[in-house]
């Protein structure tokens, strides 16, 4: 599998456009950035299921390249396998696909695999980096017959670089415009077959036009603790490491349902360990390291027990609005509620309403508290909720 980035191309105008070679395991592309970009709240912490700089590194190597090796969604697997060997029967490019859920599940990496599976090169890039016109002319003029583009963040697309892609991924056609004024002129050039895959957290942000355009749309569930576990042991195995099985079960059982997340403190065990010189990992080492880092049996970290702790303490378990949260802890009213609440809600923490934020009797419980009465009791297990997911439309008391 060839993988090819690509972070925008810009035409000149009245130029044409030449495909930029590349060698088989090449990286092509320019970095652009430009005006109005939104920048992404993002979490800086141990915990957050946000692709950090080191998980960059790492996770080339770690990423299964077969479906077989993928763990874990296993009806969308079921499901991906019968459609990729129909394609290849057909010898026919794999229908398009949308992949949205939670970040840090695995959808780039499912994207390499189904490139992989049918042994065509993919085509990396974002929306962000698509602003022109020009940008997604000059990435589908790349694409060969077969190939994968994959654009992550499908859902920031603008809406000019989106429409222009409607007849490239309907008709394998695209609309050139050349010339001003009463010298413009249009041409509708053919594509070779190719399949889009398109990955966003936030499915209800992509327009009608362009989500019907997509013959699957996937959504990836969260992790349980077995398959977690899992890939915590493959993680291991890559790194060359040694972990006992009670050491990959409270790695496993703190990673909040998220690969990204499991891989990583696989990674800060490793270094803990080697810090203290122990060749093997075992459950002692493990508990000691996470604890090292704040993380703690329930996979919440300082900055997410701070805010069960002001809802409680400071305004007697809530209802307490988002912005009076916002203040006291000092953090931004948006982040809040784009990066640390999913998590709280979906373990059970914390219940959101129209009267405000609600620390439920699972919260009291795992601060040491006794609930109050009238408090509300959530006793979500685990595996049961780790399949929810988040609105983003609900009311900001």
């Amino acid at each position: 599998m060839t993988i090819i980035k690509n972070n925008g191309y810009q035409l000149p105008e009245g130029s044409v456009y030449q495909p930029a070679t590349t060698t088989n395991g090449a990286i092509s592309g320019s970095q652009t950035s430009g005006k109005g970009k939104v920048q992404d709240r993002e979490r800086h912490s141990v915990m957050s299921s946000n692709e950090t700089n080191s998980d960059r590194k790492s996770d080339q190597k770690l990423r299964p390249q077969h479906l077989k090796e993928y763990i874990g969604q296993s009806h969308l697997k079921m499901m991906l396998t019968m459609s990729i060997s129909a394609a290849l029967e057909r010898k026919e490019p794999i229908d398009h696909v949308l992949l949205y859920g939670p970040p840090g599940l695995g959808k780039t990496t499912l994207a390499q695999v189904i490139a992989s599976e049918m042994g065509a090169k993919i085509h990396m890039t974002s929306g962000p980096s698509l602003e022109r016109p020009r940008d997604i002319v000059g990435l589908v003029h790349q694409l060969e017959a077969g190939d994968v583009l994959f654009i992550d963040e499908i859902h920031r697309l603008n809406k000019v670089a989106e429409e222009l892609l409607y007849p490239a991924i309907e008709d394998f056609m695209i609309d050139l415009t050349s010339g001003k004024g009463h010298a413009t002129r249009t041409m509708r050039l053919p594509l070779p077959k190719f399949t889009l895959i398109g990955a966003t957290t936030k499915a209800g942000s992509i327009s009608k036009a362009l989500r019907d355009r997509f013959g699957f749309s996937c959504r990836l569930d969260f992790y349980n603790e077995e398959e977690l576990a899992k890939i915590v042991e493959r993680t291991g195995g890559i790194l060359g490491l040694t972990i006992e099985q009670t050491a990959v079960v409270q790695i496993a059982s703190r990673s909040r349902g998220t690969p990204r997340i499991a891989n990583r403190l696989v990674r800060l065990v490793r270094d803990f360990a080697q810090y203290k010189g122990k060749k093997e990992i075992d459950r002692e080492i493990a508990v000691e390291a996470l604890q090292s880092y704040q993380v703690d049996q329930s996979g919440l970290d300082s900055t997410d027990r701070k805010l069960l702790h002001v809802v409680i303490n400071n305004y007697d378990g809530g209802p307490v609005g988002l912005d009076t949260i916002a203040a006291t802890i000092g953090e931004d009213s948006e982040t809040i509620e784009d990066v640390y609440e999913p998590f709280l809600i979906q373990a059970g923490f914390l219940q959101r309403t129209p009267r405000g934020r609600i620390a439920t009797a699972l919260a009291y419980q795992h601060l040491g508290k006794n609930p109050p009465a009238n408090q509300l009791s959530l006793d979500f297990g685990r595996s049961e909720n780790q399949s929810n997911s988040f609105e983003d439309n609900d009311e900001k008391p």
